[in-house]
């Protein structure tokens, strides 16, 4: 029987990587986007004609307070094998800059909208008595890091998220778990010079950023049955770095 996920962000660089591996093995894809449509289409598009799945995409600002209701209405009453949390951006600056619109957004995209969007999606999992679910999280939710307190204080949010609720839902035959990249060659990176990059990749005991790719093979093995006495954790892909 055909196994079916939804990917929050899987218009970026780590929800393609993520949504291409599904595809791989055979998953029907729910593909959530928030401003960029056209890459979300075209995405949706290739995979299904490369691999014969059925992908869809989904529109919905999760940083609104109304973002989890609207996509969950588009998802309607389906059950589903495998939720992917993934949306997000990060935010430098001091603290002391940063505005309350900001504070909420941040607050609303990572922790408040990924809770109430499984809220909404666990009744037709728990009914089945199967599935999982895998959070990208973010070694600065391990860590911190200074000039990004807010993106960590989130980060670190959806990692105990991830612990709590896999004891929750344990009894019921889900798993919960998070990958928790260190630096990654995406468009995120995109605010730090090429100097600042070596820098980064000098201060990582294997030498180099991950690659987007890299981070989707671990929520694959996450979601599959290769992990299925897996849950609680949160496996770090960081070549060593902060470990």
């Amino acid at each position: 029987m055909t196994k079916l996920a939804l990917i929050t962000g899987a218009s970026g660089g780590i929800g393609q990587s993520i949504s291409e591996k599904l595809a791989q093995n055979g998953y029907d894809l729910l593909l959530h986007y928030h401003t960029n449509e056209q890459a979300a289409a075209a995405l949706a598009e290739r995979l299904s004609h490369t691999y014969g799945i059925h992908a869809e995409i989904i529109h919905g600002d999760l940083s609104d307070p109304g973002g989890a209701k609207a996509v969950s209405a588009s998802i309607g009453g389906r059950a589903l094998d495998g939720i992917v949390l993934n949306s997000g951006q990060s935010f430098r600056g001091l603290v002391t800059d940063m505005t309350d619109e900001a504070v909420q957004d941040m607050v609303q995209l990572h922790v408040s909208s990924p809770f109430l969007l499984t809220r909404n999606l666990l009744p037709a999992m728990i009914r089945k008595k199967s599935g999982a679910i895998v959070a990208v999280s973010s070694i600065w939710g391990e860590t911190g890091a200074s000039c990004e307190v807010l993106y960590s204080m989130t980060k670190g949010a959806q990692n105990v998220f991830v612990k709590a609720l896999a004891k929750e839902l344990a009894p019921s035959g889900i798993r919960v778990n998070a990958v928790s990249p260190g630096a990654v060659k995406t468009r995120m990176m995109g605010s730090f010079s090429k100097e600042e990059e070596e820098m980064i990749a000098d201060e990582i005991p294997m030498g180099r950023l991950a690659e987007a790719e890299e981070v989707a093979d671990a929520v694959l093995f996450l979601l599959s049955a290769k992990a299925s006495y897996i849950t609680g954790q949160i496996l770090s892909v960081n070549g060593g770095w902060h470990c």
